[in-house]
């Protein structure tokens, strides 16, 4: 701002110092002599009024042209700045719809995740309990195979320390109910 302020006052300044000249110089007192007139205000209209007649007859048809062009182009531009907002409000309008479509789609995603998540604990449950079964079943069976080793090592334990075959003469039946007294027992 402070710069354009010198600058104009240095354009200003020499027309100023020019303009203080008096009318009672020598050329102003020659010039009422010879014309009857303090100022030569009307010639110089006159002068000005020929030249501008000349020059907009000169440059008159080239100047509207241009002009004429120049709105053409400008009412060309704002057409094509028209189609483009249309066209960007379209496609905004398509962005919203497939927005809105992301989102539904979305949303069953995730329910349709969430339904997988507990079929799949469901599954993995299942599996779980037919595991613990099947560990059970095998944990029953071992525990029935150890008892009747274990009886049958006790039997013969039992046979081999207690009672020998010279000892007793026993048919099949009774050393069978002497076993079961001795195990129950």
């Amino acid at each position: 701002m402070k710069n354009k302020l010198v600058i104009l006052s240095l354009l200003v300044m020499p027309a100023l110092l020019l303009a203080s000249g008096h009318a009672e110089s020598g050329e102003a007192t020659k010039y009422f002599a010879l014309t009857g007139r303090e100022t030569d205000i009307l010639p110089r209209t006159v002068n000005f009024l020929i030249f501008t007649g000349l020059l907009y007859y000169l440059i008159a048809d080239k100047l509207k042209a241009f002009l004429v062009g120049r709105q053409e182009g400008i009412a060309n531009q704002l057409k094509e700045i028209e189609n483009k907002l249309e066209l960007a409000k379209k496609e905004e309008k398509n962005a919203q719809a497939l927005v809105k479509d992301s989102e539904i789609k979305a949303k069953s995603i995730v329910v349709d995740a969430k339904n997988e998540a507990v079929l799949l604990g469901e599954k993995i449950m299942q599996a779980n309990v037919q595991d613990i079964a099947i560990l059970d079943k095998q944990m029953q069976e071992k525990m029935d195979l150890e008892a009747k080793k274990s009886l049958k090592d006790t039997i013969q334990n039992i046979l081999s320390e207690n009672i020998s075959i010279d000892d007793v003469e026993l048919s099949n039946k009774s050393v069978v109910s002497i076993i079961d007294r001795k195990v129950v027992a």
